[in-house]
């Protein structure tokens, strides 16, 4: 059955038909729809629509629909042109001609929009739940870490020493983020089309603020026109996603950096890396790469999307049938990639000797600086009394810690016999103490305000 036929004298093409059809698609979005017209059903039932009896015959048979999605036994039919047509035609199965009145003042267009919406406020926790996990696996990782010191890196050059706990807790605020913007996106998400119709709103004295409150929305769409076309919410969901997936890969990212044999940081658990068909001794970080690869794909899902929706005039344009396909990938992808990579987070060992012999007595030429600044030297001075420490370092081919003092005396005579105590990697790392540094204490009250706020 189709929803549309009566003024076409001949059927739809075969091959249009196919393009036409978004059952592949939209059947993910069963116990929405079921759930909708459930709501749909009280709603003109009490606008005197239906009877008494036509509206039990309507909910049984709508409850009976829900449990064959719920137990896998629904069967499609060839002509289910989309879940709407799919759900109408096994009421009829089940009802009879009761059934042809549930669609009475509703249109697949604001149906549509309200089955995404439903389908996305279950989406959210589900996201943010996989998210908080990772994060976990971050926590867990930071406190095992103790006193581990690694090279902090700009520009992929060494820069300062910092603590390992510190490093794993810096992609722990992002995900924080992510999960913020999912949670401030679901009132928006929660706002409802149905009742708007085609376009200009149902002409049924139909109770649209019950009807919200049935379906578990915070309000109804304000305005009709706009309702049955705005998808700013999945717009919104796919640049959320997308900013996951950036920040997974630049988590994934160095991780690849910190298991190669170059760094070798970290070692990857065999349950979480591949080998090589070729070359036996390889083990590889696929787990990783694929997340950074996977961040394209989100990227080209959100741009896809923003594309299709920039040249639409207002209302419902079949244009529009595009945007849920993204919008799932989208999901799919992180809800596949979140658990696998909070496991292989929780089973990475950390060399911390690989980390200390990565630092170098440079590392600490700030602290140099600084030492200097003690002094009451300004700090535009000591900056360029340390960089020439650090020369002349390098051309006698000597570590900082190795020059005589003599030679430190030779650039300032503020430096006296405790210089030296500045290229202590820990010691630097504990001078760190402001909100945000990481010194232990401070990554001790970034693990304490994680968890207050868990």
């Amino acid at each position: 059955m189709t929803l549309w036929g009566g003024r076409f004298s001949t059927k739809l093409n075969d091959q249009a038909w196919d393009l036409n059809s978004s059952l592949s698609v939209d059947q993910r979005m069963a116990i929405q729809d079921v759930d909708g017209s459930i709501a749909w059903a009280d709603a003109i039932h009490k606008a005197g629509i239906l009877s008494d009896e036509e509206h039990e015959q309507i909910a049984l048979g709508l409850d009976t629909v829900k449990a064959e999605f719920s137990t896998g036994q629904f069967v499609f039919a060839p002509a289910d042109e989309d879940i709407h047509t799919a759900v109408e035609r096994r009421l009829s199965e089940l009802v009879g001609a009761a059934a042809g009145k549930l669609h009475t003042g509703r249109s697949r267009n604001d149906q549509v929009a309200t089955d995404f919406r439903l389908w996305m406020l279950g989406a959210i926790p589900q996201l943010d739940a996989a998210l908080k996990d990772l994060q976990s696996a971050l926590v867990e990782q930071a406190e095992a870490a103790g006193e581990i010191v690694m090279p902090g890196y700009t520009h992929l050059q060494r820069a300062q020493p910092i603590l390992l706990s510190h490093w794993w807790l810096s992609h722990y605020w992002p995900l924080d983020r992510d999960r913020a913007r999912l949670n401030d996106l679901t009132p928006r998400v929660a706002v409802l089309p149905l009742g708007c119709g085609a376009l200009a709103g149902t002409p049924l004295n139909v109770d649209r603020a019950a009807l919200a409150d049935a379906l578990h929305f915070a309000k109804p769409a304000p305005n009709s026109l706009d309702a049955v076309s705005d998808r700013d919410f999945a717009a919104e969901f796919l640049f959320s996603t997308t900013l996951i997936g950036v920040h997974l890969s630049k988590l994934a990212e160095q991780i690849v950096l910190y298991t190669s044999a170059e760094f070798g940081f970290f070692e990857l658990s065999d349950a979480y890396s591949t080998g090589s068909s070729l070359m036996p001794q390889k083990k590889n970080p696929d787990v990783f790469e694929l997340t950074r690869g996977k961040a394209g794909t989100l990227l080209g899902l959100l741009t896809g999307l923003l594309a299709t929706l920039k040249g639409l005039p207002s209302t419902y344009d079949k244009d529009l049938q595009e945007d849920k396909a993204a919008v799932f990938a989208a999901f799919d992808t992180l809800t596949i990639m979140l658990p696998v990579l909070a496991g292989a987070l929780r089973t990475i060992t950390a060399k911390p000797e690989r980390m200390r012999a990565a630092i170098d007595s440079t590392m600490m030429a700030t602290d140099l600086a600084d030492y200097l600044v003690n002094k009451g030297i300004p700090f535009r001075e000591t900056h360029a009394i340390a960089g020439k420490a650090v020369r002349a370092a390098l051309e006698s081919q000597l570590g900082l810690e190795q020059m005589p003092l003599e030679a430190y005396q030779a650039l300032s005579p503020a430096f006296e016999a405790d210089v030296y105590q500045v290229y202590d990697p820990l010691s630097s790392i504990q001078k760190r103490n402001a909100i945000g540094g990481t010194s232990l204490q401070s990554v001790k009250n970034q693990i304490q305000k994680i968890k207050e706020n868990q």
